[in-house]
């Protein structure tokens, strides 16, 4: 019997948001209206009574955070190799330059103890990327911004539903002082479909967050208006808020669900025969977005990915050291600037993980997987 294709990644949208999805629809109101309001305040409900304002994406709210932190031309931000590269892009969208500080090999995370020699005169912020669901070091990256007097936006795009020692990513680790960035990509633990969220500090002004989201409009009781400063479209729809206020009651349950399925490859993988560097096994923080191995260095990595596709499955690649791509190396970088990224960014596959697999399907990825490398 063929077994059907397994992708990496899928959705779990229940029949009764679909319904309230086609509920939005027949309204009449499906641009931003209330079921907006009613996720933003879902999702401050979520971080503990935060501000929380919603967008059309997770890149959006990284630009957003940028300029509301008055980042702009002449100014550096921190941040890691090893991120999809819109961490980087919005960076440079604003006018300032990113300055890339390497990895921590075995959390893969940026790593804390090479930020300070980074910072200069020019340092604006910092902004921590938790791949795969996995937090980078609160404490560390606190204490740093304290002390240097940075603003942090931290880049949550996959860590909605992790925590930091028992505490929310989403809630304040920064006395308030930190922005918190999610995305809602159809990839997500929670998924809009496309959407992100800012939750904001206690000292922004939430009004020019919200201008910054609708092209900078302000508008008056009498009808009239103004534009006082450059924004954008950025905002949510009411049939994406709609998909959001269905998937967040279940966010809980995804997440332990992703929990067991990780614990059934650490258990499953013969990580020393096959050769393959495992994730850390942080089953205390970790929302498990996605599980990712590397494979050896010898191995080709196309051919492995071929060869699982052929064996019906799909897998991915997140990510390639951004450093590497041609936009960054006009900007001056190459290899082996960052050694630690560049090793993980060439050998990365990330492996089938979605609250509907079965345990069957782990260990039908396993199976697979060791028969791939065999080929090799």
């Amino acid at each position: 019997m063929t077994l059907p294709f397994l992708p990496f990644t899928r959705p779990s949208i229940d029949e009764a948001t679909i319904a309230a999805v086609g509920d939005v629809l027949r309204s009449g109101w499906i641009t931003s209206g209330p079921k907006v309001q009613a996720f933003e305040a879902a999702l401050s409900e979520y971080c503990g009574g935060r501000t929380v304002r919603a967008f059309n994406s997770g890149t959006a709210t990284l630009e957003i955070a940028l300029r509301l932190a008055g980042v702009g031309p002449g100014d550096e931000v921190i941040t890691t190799p090893l991120t999809w590269v819109a961490t980087a892009n919005v960076i440079l969208e604003v006018g300032a330059r990113p300055v890339l500080v390497d990895i921590d090999p075995v959390t893969r995370n940026i790593d804390p103890g090479r930020i300070e020699a980074a910072i200069t005169a020019r340092t604006k912020a910092l902004i921590p990327v938790d791949l795969a669901g996995l937090p980078a070091d609160r404490d560390r990256i606190y204490a740093i911004a304290e002390e240097y007097k940075l603003r942090v936006v931290e880049d949550a795009a996959q860590s909605l539903g992790a925590s930091w020692h028992g505490k929310r990513i989403g809630a304040s680790f920064g006395n308030d002082r930190d922005f918190v960035s999610f995305s809602f990509h159809a990839n997500k633990n929670l998924t809009t479909s496309e959407g992100g969220a800012l939750v904001l500090p206690a000292d922004v002004d939430v009004k020019l967050c919200e201008r910054l989201r609708l092209q900078g409009v302000q508008r008056f009781p009498d009808g009239g208006m103004d534009v006082d400063v450059l924004g954008g479209k950025f905002n949510l729809t009411d049939v994406a808020a709609a998909i959001g206020l269905g998937q967040l009651p279940h966010l809980g349950e995804f997440t332990e669900r992703r929990r067991l399925l990780a614990r059934r490859y650490f258990a499953t993988l013969d990580d020393a025969k096959l050769g393959l560097a495992l994730p850390l096994a942080d089953f205390e923080n970790s929302n498990w977005h996605m599980f990712q191995v590397l494979l050896p260095a010898s191995r080709d990595r196309a051919a492995f990915i071929a060869a699982m596709k052929e064996q019906g499955i799909g897998v991915g690649v997140h990510y390639p050291a951004l450093h590497l791509f041609s936009l960054y190396r006009k900007l001056g970088w190459k290899p082996g600037d960052f050694p630690h990224a560049e090793d993980v960014g060439r050998r990365i596959v990330t492996l089938p993980l979605f609250p509907a697999m079965a345990d069957s399907d782990v260990d039908r990825v396993c199976c697979a997987l060791g028969q791939s490398l065999e080929q090799q």
